[in-house]
Formats: C-alpha cells, sequence, structure tokens
C-alpha cells in the first residue's frame, strides 16, 4: 500500500487499513471487499463469527486466510473485563498461540462506547500473560495515556459511535492523543465514507479501521477500493505537510513584474 511501513507491536504491515469482517451478504462478497481494499490486518468478532470453534459451520478462514492476512481477533460483544479475557484466550487458542488482539469492553449496548474502567482492567491481565493488545477506546488523551504506559502496542480512540458512519466528531481530542501517543494511534470506530478516512490520515493517524462503512455501502467491494486510496492519500497528504491556512486571500500568481501590451 505504502513503500512507508506501519510496525504494530512485533509486526510490520505495509497497509494502514484494518478492516472488519461482519456484516457482509455472505462470505464470498467478504473475501472480495477484503481484497479489494488492500488490507493486511482482518479483525474478526471471535463471539460472533466461526473461526474453528463451530465444526458445523462455514469458517471464516475458508475465505480469509492466515496464511495471507493476519487476522485480529477483537472482544466484540463483551461488557466486562473477564469475558474479554476469556476471548481472547481463546482466540490464541483456535490460532495456534497467536497474541495479537483488539480488546474492547463496551459499557452500554446502545450506543457501544466503551467501558474504560473495564478496558484498563482487562488489558492489564492480557499484557501481564504476553498479549499484544490494540486497545478501542474513548477518545480521552489521559486514557489514552494510561494504556500506552501499560504497555498497549496501539492506541484505537474512537472517531464517532460504532457504526454510525458520523465521521470524526472529535478531531481535536483525536489530535491531543496523536501528538502525546509513541505507539500507533488508529481511528476505530464511525468512518462513513472515504473522507473520513482521509481527514484521520491527514491527522496524522498512523491506521484507520473500519467495518461497516464498507459492509453496507451500496457497492461494498468499490467502497473498499475508495477507502484503500483515500488511507493512501491522507497519509501522504500528512508527510507533505499542508500550507498554512489563511484568512485572507493571497494570489497564486506574483503581484509584481506585470506585462502589458497596447
Amino acid at each position: 500500500m505504502s513503500a512507508e511501513l506501519l510496525t504494530i507491536g512485533s509486526r510490520t504491515f505495509s497497509s494502514r487499513l484494518l478492516v472488519g469482517t461482519g456484516k457482509y451478504k455472505d462470505l464470498n462478497e467478504t473475501a472480495a471487499a477484503i481484497d479489494a481494499s488492500g488490507a493486511e490486518i482482518v479483525t474478526v468478532a471471535i463471539r460472533r463469527t466461526n473461526i474453528g470453534q463451530h465444526k458445523n459451520e462455514p469458517n471464516l478462514l475458508d475465505v480469509i486466510s492466515p496464511e495471507r492476512y493476519t487476522i485480529l481477533p477483537n472482544t466484540a460483544g463483551c461488557f466486562d473485563a473477564d469475558s474479554a479475557v476469556r476471548t481472547c484466550m481463546l482466540a490464541r487458542e483456535l490460532l495456534d498461540g497467536h497474541n495479537l488482539v483488539k480488546l474492547e469492553v463496551l459499557g452500554d449496548d446502545q450506543n457501544l462506547y466503551p467501558n474504560v474502567i473495564e478496558t484498563v482492567k482487562a488489558a492489564k491481565v492480557l499484557i501481564d500473560d504476553g498479549f499484544e493488545v490494540m486497545v478501542y477506546t474513548s477518545d480521552d488523551p489521559i486514557v489514552a495515556k494510561e494504556l500506552e504506559s501499560m504497555g498497549c502496542v496501539a492506541i484505537m480512540p474512537l472517531g464517532s459511535l460504532i457504526g454510525s458512519g458520523l465521521g470524526l466528531l472529535n478531531r481535536h481530542t483525536l489530535s491531543l492523543i496523536i501528538e502525546q501517543t509513541q505507539v500507533p494511534v488508529l481511528v476505530d470506530a464511525g468512518v462513513g465514507t472515504a473522507s473520513d478516512a482521509a481527514i484521520a490520515m491527514e491527522l496524522g493517524c498512523d491506521g484507520v479501521l473500519m467495518n461497516t462503512a464498507i459492509a453496507h455501502a451500496k457497492q461494498p467491494i468499490l467502497m473498499a477500493s475508495a477507502m484503500k486510496h483515500a488511507v493512501i492519500a491522507g497519509r501522504e497528504a500528512f508527510l507533505a505537510g499542508r500550507m498554512p491556512a489563511r484568512y485572507m486571500a493571497q494570489a497564486s500568481s506574483p503581484q509584481t513584474g506585470y506585462f502589458f501590451t497596447s
């Protein structure tokens, strides 16, 4: 995706777009959209998706191969630290010792906002047990700093509510988190269209994770391709450095040295 690599924990990637696997009409569409996205990290809700724990049901890994993609188990659907920890341990067993996980502990089943207290509790247990924890959290810079200090390998603040498609409603607080954080910062939740992903990258985010914005698009495979290019463009714009914003016009051509003809 880009010559510049993204390092998360002990792993390195060329793509800065991470995608989920839920909400598609079938596994074939899931596979096609993920392929079009160029993503290398694919997140899987262990409590909702079969990756081998149900022998007689379709297995996601039959179309999303762990040999091609880094599977990122997540704890979606967990509302307390204990269930999140158990889910990660199950994922490690199913994936032959895989230790990179996305931790999310939710506080409310309506707004799906993170329960920060339970998230911190679960993160400590998982890190102590050898997991590399990418953590979904609120856009609170203090909480983000605490999670980084504990040893989380990536901080993943929400842009807006999960599945809302409202875009980045909190650009200032996201910028505060980006400025203070030494590990990767990835926007997780709220992206609705390609411009949202580009804005996140222009702010200086290291990556973007999304699912619904692609899966619920009218043409998911085309939207996946759009998201790939948006992340690339946003990252390049960030690295290039935007021009200063001004409140008055400034002509593009010189104001001196005019040539006149009679």
